[in-house]
């Protein structure tokens, strides 16, 4: 089992979560990965007694009658209800991952463009203009507006949330937030070119009082 789990950290790894987002879709895959399993062990048991009972001595009509059934119940029942509950349980989930309102204030705002291949994040609030990195306040809520100025990208900070498709002429919103200071590390998760694999960069969360004392040093220097 240990072997198993070995590739769930790292720091690009969407099971060891850092933020709210990531931990809600940790726990969905978790949830999908263990149901599933049962499911899976469910069928081989069924398969294993198929192929070892004895059929006995029965006839056309009843051997019709327990085919419809196993594709009844296997075919329309069972997967109608493992989507169902994937659905009811997903939903919920999906919906606390968008921008929503808050309930108290804004969320800081940050601009990030993509392009072939580097990432351009600027602070509408002030001057800051960074390439392949983003600094945030830890413990808080950031809005992501992103943008392409070529192709289409993908932004995806696995330990922090999903990730979002960066298309040009749209503007697309991600929520992040990272429960602990630290450097979390992210990358283009959609082919867009021959520089695709070195579209990296790096969200650095650091304390609240240490990234308003960033931000008046960056404005400072600008």
């Amino acid at each position: 089992m240990c072997l198993l789990v070995t590739g769930c950290g790292g720091p690009f790894s969407a099971l060891n979560p850092a933020g709210p987002s990531a931990t809600a879709a940790s726990w969905l895959w978790w949830g999908m990965f263990g149901y599933f399993s049962l499911v899976m062990l469910a069928v081989f048991a069924v398969w294993f007694y198929a192929m070892r009972r004895d059929p006995g001595d029965i006839d056309q009509q009843q051997s019709q009658r327990l085919q419809n059934r196993w594709v009844f119940w296997g075919g329309l029942v069972l997967p109608t209800v493992s989507l169902a509950a994937v659905l009811v349980v997903g939903l919920p989930i999906g919906r606390a991952m968008l921008p929503l309102p808050l309930e108290q204030g804004e969320p800081l705002r940050i601009d990030v463009t993509a392009q072939q291949w580097r990432w351009d994040v600027s602070y509408p609030d002030s001057a800051i203009m960074l390439e392949d990195r983003l600094v945030i306040p830890a413990g808080e809520p950031i809005d992501v507006h992103l943008n392409s100025a070529d192709v289409i990208h993908s932004f995806w900070v696995p330990r922090l949330a999903g990730k979002l498709d960066v298309i040009p002429g749209r503007t697309n919103v991600i929520r992040i937030q990272a429960d602990q200071p630290g450097i979390y590390r992210g990358h283009c998760a959609e082919f867009c070119g021959a520089g695709h694999a070195h579209m990296h960069f790096e969200v650095e969360a650091v304390e609240s009082e240490a990234f308003q004392t960033w931000l008046t040093q960056e404005q400072a220097n600008e």
